[in-house]
């Protein structure tokens, strides 16, 4: 009898377990390619704005990387709260406080966009004062003069992304969003080569194209079905959640800023060791490897923000709890498996970049802390979505303070200028810092009290009325 109902536990546990699989796989897996196809429109850009010439690709490239860091990120960081209110507030079925929230959002990110507006104004001067060469500076600062009319349509973008995949409604986004990329490439071809704005059109084509975006998830959060009940708000609401909105706004927009700039200053700091052209080269191939691989942990966070936050809010720590377990398993097994055939190609891997014998070797060096790379930033990545379903963005902004800029960052310049390894000496203080950062997190999503965590969620929701009965 006791085999019995030990084997129907463990069948039990098992259900569960794939049930959530399920689950978490029908929100990630498409919303890779969302967040991939969102990421190509900047890139197409880029791509067709360096077939006009040299001094074109590096200012675009310049501008590009000066609006993420100062302005893209700072909205994407801010949008960050709606993971924790929204994706709670659907859970615990507060479908009007959850379309407060969305509103909210759009209200309290436009605003945002203007110091940053202001800001790009003066980018060629900011520019030459870091001693970049004054023609590029000039072209790079009128690439983010027309770069400025995107702000404003990511902004609400960024809100209606999370008012879709915090209630699982992915394939909406999926459609739109290689609809978007479709559009985005022939205008962009147009407004480059045909139109005669070149850069400028460049940056045009951006803003054109995250309108549409925004037009057309408009139109299906107006008219579409599933988002009948999640897309009434009460107005009066919209203003009273400004508070709670910055409250978990500000602390997401520190986390994820500090980790961005930290591999800015890695590429910045590769610049000033003595063969910088190489490193600076072999760092910039393996930063865009990584980064082309950062979509697939991250949309494995996007399913675990949205399923820990949902389960929270619906009062069932349990399910939060085999979320987490689930989404780290699966991220830990996806992890290993690209870490190791990166590992067997990393000899003919640099040839994919460049026919340098030079860069080629260099690179295969680079390969095994890559490797480890991948495995940590997948799983610090899918633990800051866990954070954030949970509501503790601000101890993951701590977390990122000490992790990157006490550890990463240091190391990296001993690596590099003391102990003289060059690139594989600031890859290794990055390598430091991310799983100094998996550490803190993981200890965190491990002494979480789920419970009184979903007790705080429902309460939250439901205007501090106490729930304790509810579990």
């Amino acid at each position: 009898m006791d085999e019995l109902l030990l084997g129907k536990r463990e069948g039990r546990r098992w259900g569960l377990f794939l049930e959530e699989f399920k689950k978490v796989s029908s929100v990630a897996v498409p919303f890779m390619a969302v967040a991939v196809s969102q990421y190509l429109l900047q890139a197409v850009s880029v791509m067709m704005a360096g077939h006009l010439g040299q001094l074109s690709l590096s200012a675009v490239a310049i501008a590009t990387s000066f609006c993420n860091v100062t302005g893209f990120s700072l909205l994407l960081g801010f949008a960050g709260a709606m993971e924790t209110l929204c994706g709670q507030a659907y859970g615990a079925k507060q479908y009007q406080k959850f379309g407060s929230y969305t509103y909210c959002a759009i209200m309290c990110l436009i605003p945002i966009c203007l110091p940053v507006c202001l800001l790009w104004v003066f980018m060629d001067k900011l520019l030459v004062l870091t001693g970049q060469d004054p023609e590029i500076a000039k072209v790079a600062w009128r690439y983010g003069i027309w770069l400025i009319p995107a702000l404003f349509p990511y902004s609400i973008l960024q809100s209606q992304v999370r008012y879709f995949h915090t209630q699982s409604l992915i394939l909406p986004m999926l459609f739109v969003s290689l609809a978007t990329l479709c559009f985005h490439v022939p205008v962009c071809w147009v407004l480059v080569f045909k139109s005669g704005l070149e850069n400028t059109g460049a940056a045009l084509s951006i803003g054109l194209s995250y309108c549409l975006n925004v037009i057309l998830l408009g139109f299906y959060m107006r008219y579409s079905a599933s988002c009948e009940k999640t897309r009434c708000f009460i107005l009066k609401d919209v203003f009273s959640s400004v508070k709670h909105f910055f409250r978990f706004g500000i602390p997401s927009a520190v986390m994820l800023c500090l980790e961005w700039w930290s591999f800015e200053i890695l590429i910045l700091l590769s610049g000033l060791l003595p063969d910088a052209e190489l490193q600076t080269s072999v760092i910039s191939i393996c930063f865009t490897s990584s980064s082309l691989h950062y979509y697939i942990p991250f949309g494995i966070s996007v399913a675990a923000s949205t399923r820990v936050s949902n389960e929270l809010g619906g009062g069932n720590p349990e399910a939060a709890q085999i979320s987490t377990l689930v989404v780290l398993l699966v991220t830990l097994t996806e992890a290993v498996i690209a870490s190791v055939s990166l590992f067997c190609c990393r000899h003919i891997f640099g040839y994919a970049y460049s026919d340098d014998k030079e860069v080629v070797n260099n690179v295969a060096k680079m390969v095994p802390l890559m490797c480890l790379s991948i495995i940590m930033d997948s799983l610090h990545v899918v633990l800051a979505g866990i954070v954030r379903g949970i509501g503790w963005q601000h101890i993951g902004a701590y977390a990122n303070l000490g992790a990157y800029y006490l550890v990463g960052i240091p190391m990296g310049v001993l690596g590099a200028f003391v102990w003289h390894w060059r690139g594989e000496g600031l890859w290794l203080g990055m390598l430091c810092g991310s799983t100094v950062q998996g550490i803190l997190l993981a200890l965190v999503s491990i002494f979480t009290n789920w419970k009184n965590q979903a007790i705080m969620a429902r309460e939250r929701m439901l205007d501090g009325t106490h729930v304790h009965g509810s579990f």
